[in-house]
């Protein structure tokens, strides 16, 4: 199996070229280092497939460059929170993900989400969810995914709502003020936050809305997003849709990368774009 492999040395986990290059050849792949995940061009050389190491915010890239060559991707999860790899239910074990992205042969077509032009697979997320990410980047390093929990907590605390209007393939799904908008793929975001059931089949983005009210609610807010169940509270607007359009300024976190801000921004999906090295049965979605 030949392999380009895309590692990005930024990521909260073990990324180290020359490392993974012996995992993967030990486990039968002809590796060829083709660079960081998020460089615009990679070159893959003759791979028959790609194969990304990083975090989440290295896997939407890395996707588009699978895409752009008609080859499969496979994951190796090395960040901090690998919401990707476990919504898929693929590998988080370093030595288990490199066997199979070198020799896995089951692939099943996932798609691919675009804000404007860049790529995600998890979610774009608006309001508390930058304020969290911000918060909890200086405590990465020392708190791994706990510091997920601590920026929540902060963001809670200090963050503005956030005035916008959000059409969905051409409705009004929500005009006001809210504490957070989410444009989802997985859905999932930080160390186990999710919108609940999502459909990686549907060519759909999930589009999540929590309007904004009182700071005391915020907790049974943080309750349904660590339980899956955000979609069924009072106050919370929910949406499946091809395209989303933003209005309003704000900074998203996509993928766990803070974009913007921006005055506004649109929302797209690839059905089916994308296929991913996966293990034994085709996996179910439901983070």
């Amino acid at each position: 199996m030949r392999i380009a492999l895309l590692a990005n040395p930024k990521s909260g986990g073990e990324t180290e070229v020359g490392a993974l290059e012996r995992r993967l050849a030990a486990a039968g792949a002809t590796v060829h280092a083709a660079g960081d995940p998020c460089d615009p061009d990679p070159d893959l050389g003759d791979a028959e497939r790609v194969v990304v190491a990083g975090g989440d915010g290295s896997v939407g890239p890395a996707a588009e460059a699978a895409v752009h060559a008609g080859l499969p991707l496979a994951v190796i999860a090395t960040g901090t929170a690998n919401n990707f790899a476990a919504a898929l239910e693929l590998p988080v074990d370093l030595d288990e993900a490199c066997a199979l992205a070198a020799s896995g042969e089951r692939t099943r077509q996932v798609e691919l989400c675009r804000m404007g032009e860049r790529p995600f697979v998890n979610c774009a997320s608006a309001g508390l969810a930058v304020a969290a990410a911000r918060s909890a980047k200086r405590w990465k390093g020392t708190l791994g995914p706990l510091a997920y929990a601590v920026g929540a907590l902060a963001a809670g605390l200090r963050a503005s709502a956030l005035g916008c209007k959000v059409v969905t393939d051409g409705d009004v799904l929500f005009h006001g003020t809210a504490w957070q908008v989410v444009i989802a793929g997985t859905g999932a975001f930080g160390p186990s936050a999710n919108v609940g059931e999502t459909d990686q089949d549907d060519g759909l983005l999930d589009v999540v809305v929590l309007e904004a009210g009182s700071r005391l609610k915020l907790m049974r807010r943080a309750y349904g997003l660590q339980t899956g169940t955000i979609k069924a509270q009072d106050g919370v607007h929910h949406r499946r849709a091809a395209r989303v359009e933003f209005t309003g300024r704000a900074s998203f976190n996509v993928d766990g990368e803070i974009v913007g801000p921006e005055d506004g921004a649109s929302f797209s999906v690839e059905p089916q774009a994308l296929q991913l090295i996966c293990k034994g049965v085709r996996p179910l979605i439901s983070t």
